[in-house]
């Protein structure tokens, strides 16, 4: 599956020979350039044990290699929310904005 904006990776060696120690990575962008079969170009940061952004990359890597930790608000809203009883949709509409 192709990474979205969003996501947190845990890039390791399976990814890419180049990281021989685990990476997480947060994806901004998934460049559309022509590269070989199953690699792919990543805009993002790479997030420090607590979660943080430490410095901006850009990682070629192989998609099989990638392991997701978390979805991006995208993917996740795709998903039905719960409904909570009493309220109408509309009322929940109005409520968000």
């Amino acid at each position: 599956m192709l990474p979205r904006s969003g996501d947190i990776l845990c890039v390791t060696r399976s990814a890419s020979v180049q990281f021989v120690e685990p990476l997480y990575f947060r994806v901004i962008r998934v460049h559309d350039w022509p590269t070989y079969d199953g690699w792919v170009w990543l805009d993002g940061y790479e997030l420090n044990v607590g979660g943080d952004a430490v410095e901006r990359r850009s990682i070629f890597v192989q998609v099989d290699g990638l392991r997701q930790i978390n979805a991006s608000p995208e993917a996740r809203a795709g998903a039905a929310a719960p409904r909570r009883p009493g309220l109408s949709t509309s009322a929940v509409a109005v409520r968000s904005r």
